[in-house]
């Protein structure tokens, strides 16, 4: 196995193992323009077809060691300035995330669990413009653009289940992924970093081809919490976030400061696809 290519982090909860916390950066202040001569209409322009990122070049990603069983990664071994957005659950559906992510075509990968996405509840007042809890549903996902992968159902602790109780939670929300979505997940994160052998059983069996862990989570404000001794992004890291109040602007606010510190938004599944080549 490459150096970084499949590394295992075991974790507590869905941000636990957190070794240090930064500060938040400030938000990005975007100037408007304005017309003198009068108003005309353009011709519209086409959509973005959906979020791309960078894509890795030849030669670049170091490959992933494939056994009998799906390979656990929680990092892509290259040496590129390139990191990797994952969002995982699906409890607070923000128009303002979505718009940021289709509107300037930003890569992230969706990690979804059925019961946080499907959940019915009062207006959340912390929330932005406060939307209600799981508002929305399945075509917010949908109309993300990005793909959307396995969080189980209900979000379990996979580890005090037996092998058939895993399978039930990993094959019946790629078989709701499936039928809400259109595409059958490749790829599944186990709930709070937490899984054994049984758990990379059912996932084969569900049609996983790997399963994906992260480097780093981002908590409130867009703060960094990292998992590892250096405590600073690297090549290759997986970020997590979660479907939280006020997303739309701590999402801002990781964005701009990945950039500032010279790092590009990477294309997971392609990066994936070229290690597991």
């Amino acid at each position: 196995m490459t150096a970084r290519g499949a590394v295992v982090v075991m974790a507590a909860g869905c941000s636990a193992g957190v070794t240090s916390t930064e500060e938040a950066a400030g938000p990005e202040q975007v100037q408007g323009t304005s017309t003198v001569a009068p108003p005309v209409s353009p011709a519209p322009s086409p959509s973005p077809t959906g979020p791309v990122g960078v894509l890795p070049i030849a030669g670049e990603v170091g490959k992933v060691d494939k056994g009998q069983l799906p390979p656990v990664i929680s990092s892509i071994s290259t040496t590129r300035k390139v990191v990797f957005l994952t969002i995982d659950d699906g409890w607070e559906q923000d128009p303002g995330f979505a718009r940021q992510v289709r509107g300037k075509r930003v890569p992230i990968t969706v990690f979804a669990t059925r019961d946080a996405v499907e959940a019915k509840g009062p207006i959340d007042r912390s929330a932005e413009n406060g939307r209600f809890l799981g508002a929305g549903g399945w075509p917010y996902f949908k109309e993300l653009g990005v793909p959307v992968e396995n969080h189980t159902l209900s979000h379990p602790n996979l580890r005090t289940l037996g092998y058939d109780g895993q399978k039930a939670e990993i094959c019946g929300a790629s078989t709701v992924i499936k039928r809400q979505v259109g595409v059958r997940p490749t790829l599944f994160r186990p709930p709070f970093g937490n899984y054994n052998t049984d758990t990379l059983r059912a996932a084969k069996a569900c049609g996983i081809k790997a399963v994906l862990l992260w480097t780093a989570s981002v908590q409130p404000g867009g703060k960094i919490a990292y998992q590892t001794p250096d405590k600073k992004l690297r090549p290759g890291d997986i970020l997590l976030l979660h479907f939280r109040p006020n997303l739309s602007r701590d999402f801002r606010v990781l964005v701009n400061k990945i950039r500032r510190r010279g790092f590009e938004l990477g294309n997971l599944e392609a990066y994936l696809a070229a290690a597991m080549r």
